[in-house]
């Protein structure tokens, strides 16, 4: 898309593409563009989005496509192939006009990859309507009878202007929320997986794959790469495969029409039409089970999806970050994840380190967290004492980040003095020493009820907390699992019967 922008001196520039955001941008006030010399870049997956393609195969009506796209606050522009039709991101007019035959072929050669795609005709045949939606297209209005109509569907299409505004200030605000450069560290791994992520922000239609433990931080980078890409006005909606049972996780991804399964009163969209346009983010993607694998396989490379009890094929565009902690490599070997899926997704894979190998980082991140959280709380910044920085280093942080910024969370409100103290970080040192506490794998070898009460514990971490999906998947009651992992756990809690 063509931008025009005065710079310094009173010249105008004129430019139509992106450039990676390497070297610095200068912001401008215009949403997801940059100046760089002073020449203005503006992403064009955006402009698109904020464009009305217009494919004419007559002249009827000719003077509405302007007023349709000024109403709402497009840019017009003009398709000479059908071929255009198929990689254009925005909405897509063809005005047929009496050569409604001609629009059927068109529609058939865009496919299914146009976004939004309706026709314009003078016929009000209902099986003529029925073969274009069939053969792609998203609606049919026949003039003009159905002039009031196509008007409420391309501004609603478009977005409200005040709508788009908020979305767009919610963009920015996220952006500086979940930002690389609050990512602290300067350990070479995870410098490499930033710059990398940096890389690839540009691309929306790539997929990535995020890997590290638990706490390393996959789903800030998820959101920064989210939230300073091309897709950032658009919705960033997340979802732990591992947190949701079985059983409903098809229709949280995928939807469901009414009367698909006891209680669908209703149909619901699913998370994929929800994130239409912007970004799924699947965590914990190695504990999918087999048998959703090969529909998110589906979803990846056909760019379609299928309600649970529906018929009907539905578009999406969207881009997918998964994460994992687990290896995934591993689990193909073993038979728990399909190679194909884990190809698809590998694109471009994404290791954080654990923070036990980035020693060097434990006190810049103490004390950037430490300036963050005085900064919510209202309260002073705290120095750490040599004790405390002594006590931070010598922890090995099973939790990793997270793990780090919450003991300082926990420092910071309960010091009763200016400075945090080894004293202020004295349930560090008890909480290493409890049984099942473990930095990474379990320690083995080990008492078979601590083993077991590492693992149970494991698990619940691994479900983000369900206790029900963890008992599940261990295959034990939910108050033999609380047994399991309360303080008091016994070697009978870890291996009598199951009678609950």
């Amino acid at each position: 898309m063509l931008v025009r922008e005065p710079v310094a001196g009173g010249v105008t520039t004129v430019t139509d593409g992106f450039v990676a955001p390497n070297p610095p941008l200068v912001a401008t006030s215009a949403p997801f563009a940059a100046r760089r010399n002073g020449v203005l870049h503006l992403d064009p997956y955006v402009a698109a989005m904020s464009t009305l393609l217009i494919y004419r195969l007559s002249d009827a009506f000719s003077g509405l496509w302007q007023e349709l796209a000024s109403a709402s606050g497009l840019e017009l522009s003009e398709a000479s192939a059908p071929a255009e039709l198929a990689t254009h991101r925005g909405l897509v007019l063809v005005a047929a006009g009496g050569e409604e035959v001609a629009a059927l072929e068109a529609v058939r050669a865009a496919g299914e990859t146009a976004s939004s795609l309706v026709v314009v005709g003078a016929s009000a045949d209902h099986r003529l309507s029925a073969a274009l939606i069939r053969a792609g297209a998203r609606e049919y209005f026949a003039l003009p009878q159905d002039i009031d109509l196509l008007r409420a569907w391309v501004k609603a299409e478009a977005g409200d202007p005040e709508v788009k505004e908020r979305r767009v200030g919610f963009a920015r605000d996220q952006g500086h929320r979940y930002a690389m450069r609050e990512i602290v560290g300067g350990n070479k791994d995870l410098q490499e997986a930033l710059g990398m992520a940096e890389r690839v922000i540009a691309h929306p239609q790539v997929t990535i794959l995020i890997t590290g433990e638990t706490g390393t931080g996959k789903e800030l980078v998820a959101r920064a790469i989210h939230y300073h890409g091309p897709r950032r006005e658009a919705a960033f909606v997340d979802i732990n495969c591992a947190a949701i049972p079985e059983n409903l996780l098809e229709s949280e991804l995928f939807g469901h029409e009414r009367g698909a399964f006891t209680g669908a009163t209703t149909a619901k969209p699913g998370l994929f039409e929800v994130a239409n346009g912007g970004t799924v983010f699947l965590d914990e993607i190695g504990h999918l089970a087999l048998s959703l694998q090969g529909k998110i396989l589906r979803a990846l490379e056909e760019r379609t999806i299928r309600r649970v009890g529906g018929q009907r094929t539905i578009k999406i565009d969207v881009r997918v970050v998964a994460a994992t902690h687990v290896d995934l490599a591993k689990a193909v070997r073993e038979g728990t994840f399909r190679a194909d899926l884990f190809h698809r997704l590998n694109v471009i894979p994404l290791a954080l380190p654990p923070l036990r190998q980035r020693r060097d980082d434990v006190l810049p991140l103490a004390k950037h967290f430490l300036t963050r959280l005085a900064r919510d709380y209202g309260r002073s910044v705290p120095s750490l004492t040599s004790e405390a920085e002594q006590v931070l280093l010598a922890n090995p942080w099973p939790g990793n980040v997270r793990e780090l910024r919450n003991a300082l969370e926990r420092a910071l409100l309960l010091s009763p003095g200016d400075d945090i103290t080894a004293h202020d970080l004295a349930f560090l040192s008890r909480s290493a020493q409890e049984p099942g506490h473990s930095s990474g794998p379990l320690a083995f070898p080990g008492p078979l009820n601590v083993l077991v009460r590492s693992a149970a514990t494991e698990m619940i971490t691994i479900c983000g907390g369900n206790k029900s999906e963890a008992a599940r998947r261990l295959g034990i009651s939910r108050p033999r699992l609380l047994r399991l992992t309360s303080p008091g756990s016994t070697p009978s809690d870890a291996f009598g019967e199951d009678d609950d």
